[in-house]
């Protein structure tokens, strides 16, 4: 399946589709402006299978804003004839989707000790940022390790409170780390063994490093786990907070400044400079309020099951845990590999 030809990509996503109800939403694109392709594609959660139809639309009036809100509330009115629970519509303009036909060239080489890996061969036309826990990743790495230091419920209700943007994100840290002091080095590898990426991730990154455009990663978690997790899945660079240790155990303290929602925005802006990558061609994704910053700083902003402080504010919301429902949103063909 290529990638969508030029145009607005619609799309609609849920456990079951109507079939009748995706052939009237074609016959309604084909009546009121230009269909340049129409697809559908079925996409593991992890738990189940999310269904999706995409079309490549172009319409006469797509410069103003109406025929955006028109293409949604088509899909929305579609999703409420939907017998479903959750049902995933988007709209991304024309101008917002990545440059595709581009070959930027090779993959960049190996990732220097920091995480950060300089660009190599031609200038890559987009670029991917993405939080890690509960985005990336199925966990919550701080809920992990608590659980070892019998403070999960504990460490939870303050990692809630501080994804809701009801907590300051630093205080919150420091906090939860205080509960881990004592713990053996050893748990780390024992949490990482725990760690799953999220259902699609694979697939959505190898979206980006085929056509050899970087993709990151950025956490307010801990280098000790998303170091190896970087390396397996082949990203780019990554950042994180770093636990401290000494005499073989965990202090209850990080090293370093703690990654922040004004950190992970710095960040995005120098690895997109660092790449010459415009920041309209940046598709950042995260899932509570940590990661608002470098969303609205994006050029495509990705709420991913996110909460109602980030969705709000991004461009794009994916309401299902498959990964791929984001580059196929954005028009890009679904990993071959």
């Amino acid at each position: 399946m290529p990638d969508l030809p030029a145009g607005a990509v619609a799309m609609i996503a849920a456990e079951t589709l109507n079939p009748a109800l995706i052939r009237s939403l074609t016959a309604e694109f084909e009546r009121r402006g230009h269909m340049h392709a129409a697809q559908s594609a079925e996409f593991s959660t992890g738990s189940g299978t999310v269904q999706a139809a995409r079309w490549a639309v172009s319409m006469a009036d797509y410069d103003d804003p109406s025929g955006s809100d028109w293409l949604g509330s088509l899909l929305e009115t579609a999703a409420d004839q939907l017998d479903a629970a959750t049902v995933t519509t988007t709209v991304v303009p024309a101008a917002q989707r990545p440059p595709l036909g581009v070959d930027a060239g090779a993959t960049a080489p190996g990732r220097e000790p920091s995480g950060v890996c300089p660009p190599a061969g031609p200038t890559p036309p987009a670029m991917l940022v993405m939080d890690v826990d509960s985005t990336l990743i199925d966990q919550e790495v701080i809920d992990l390790l608590a659980a070892h230091a019998g403070r999960q419920a504990e460490v939870a209700e303050v990692t809630e409170r501080a994804m809701r943007g009801e907590l300051d994100f630093t205080e919150s840290l420091h906090a939860r780390v205080a509960t881990l002091g004592g713990l053996p080095e050893s748990v780390l590898q024992e949490t990482f063994q725990k760690v799953t990426p999220t259902s699609g991730a694979r697939e959505l990154i190898s979206a980006w490093r085929r056509r050899s455009w970087p993709v990151y990663a950025v956490s307010g978690g801990f280098v000790q786990i998303l170091a190896p997790l970087a390396a397996e899945l082949g990203l780019t660079g990554f950042q994180a907070n770093t636990l401290e240790l000494a005499e073989g155990q965990l202090t209850g303290r990080v090293t370093s400044d703690v990654v922040d929602r004004s950190v992970k925005q710095q960040r995005l802006l120098e690895w997109a400079q660092q790449h010459s990558v415009p920041v309209q061609n940046v598709v950042a994704v995260g899932d509570g309020a940590n990661d608002l910053d470098m969303v609205r700083t994006a050029g495509m902003g990705v709420a991913f099951c996110a909460k109602p402080a980030l969705a709000e504010q991004a461009d794009l919301v994916i309401r299902h845990r498959s990964m791929e429902l984001i580059s196929y949103a954005l028009g890009l063909a679904p990993d071959q590999d």
